[in-house]
C-alpha cells in the first residue's frame, strides 16, 4: 500500500513539472506589440521640447512589426517582417537563456552577453520585459502563431 502511494505522488509530480515546463517555455515566434523607453518616462513633465524630440523618434520607429523566434535548441533570430509577404528583412541571429526570471541574449559569435533582461510578466501568450540596467525600457511581445507568422 505505501509502495502505491509513493508511485501515485511520483507520477503527480512528474506530471504537474512536465505541465509547468510546458507553460514556461519561451519557444516559439514572439512579437514585438509595444516598446516603452525611458524618455518616455520622463517626459511626464510635459516640456516642449522634450514632447516634440519624443514624437520625432516615434516617427522614425519602424511601421513593420520585429518578430523574435526562439528556437529550442538556445538559438534565435529576430528579424523585420515584410507586410503582406512571408518574408523577413534585417535578420539578427543569437543565442538566448531563459530561466523565467531573466532572458539572456547573447552575441553568436562570442557567445558573450550582449542584452540582458527582466521577466516582468509570462504568460503563454504574452511576455514583458524590462531592460536590466536600464528598467524604465520595457518591451512587450505577443506570441504569434505559424498562421501568423507567415
Amino acid at each position: 500500500m505505501k509502495l502505491l502511494k509513493i508511485f501515485l505522488l511520483f507520477g503527480f509530480m512528474t506530471s504537474v513539472e512536465s505541465v509547468s515546463a510546458q507553460i514556461r517555455s519561451i519557444v516559439g515566434n514572439w512579437q514585438l506589440v509595444k516598446q516603452g523607453s525611458c524618455l518616455e518616462e520622463t517626459a511626464s513633465r510635459q516640456d516642449d521640447t522634450l514632447q516634440s524630440l519624443r514624437e520625432d523618434m516615434q516617427t522614425r520607429s519602424s511601421v513593420s512589426p520585429l518578430v523574435v523566434n526562439f528556437r529550442e535548441n538556445s538559438s534565435g533570430e529576430e528579424s523585420t517582417r515584410i507586410l503582406n509577404t512571408s518574408k523577413s528583412a534585417n535578420q539578427k541571429k543569437f543565442f538566448y537563456k531563459f530561466n523565467g526570471e531573466m532572458l539572456l541574449i547573447l552575441d553568436k559569435k562570442s557567445q558573450t552577453i550582449s542584452d540582458n533582461y527582466m521577466v516582468d510578466k509570462f504568460t503563454a501568450d504574452s511576455l514583458i520585459v524590462s531592460n536590466a540596467s536600464r528598467p524604465c525600457e520595457t518591451k512587450i511581445f505577443v506570441k504569434i502563431t505559424q498562421d501568423q507568422a507567415n
